[in-house]
């Protein structure tokens, strides 16, 4: 089994952390712009896209702050992390996404994320 490699993106999303929150972190939030379709059963959530599912558990949520997923298949040290960050000066909200992969997917994993990110944007109105 190779190696993951952990990578981290950041954007600029034109949002309150609030709203921002709600779609990072409910099932209904994530439909619109990271998945076809999203249910939860407690801690575990179901994406599907195109037909096919995958689970992931939620391993820890801040409310207006950050979600933790785990995809059921990933080692315990594997991830993927949506965390809201606020400029203390300028109050510019970002979005941090900590993500792993292995290392020859790593581009095309955060070219995947640069779309999902520009749906969530669209979504929330954000240019």
């Amino acid at each position: 089994m190779s190696e993951k490699i952990k990578y981290e993106m950041e954007f600029v999303i034109q949002s309150s952390p609030q709203l921002l929150f709600q779609y990072l972190a409910t099932p209904s939030g994530l439909s619109e712009w990271f998945a076809d379709n999203v249910n939860s059963r407690g801690e575990l959530f179901t994406f599907i896209w195109d037909g096919s599912e995958e689970v992931a558990r939620l391993l820890k949520r801040k409310t207006d702050e950050f979600v933790r997923f785990s995809w059921d298949n990933n080692e315990e040290d594997c991830f993927f992390e949506m965390r809201i960050i606020v400029d203390e000066i300028t109050k510019d909200v970002s979005l941090f996404i900590t993500d792993f992969a292995d290392e020859d997917e790593v581009e095309e994993a955060k070219m995947l994320w640069d779309n999902q990110v520009s749906d969530l944007k669209q979504v929330i109105g954000s240019s």
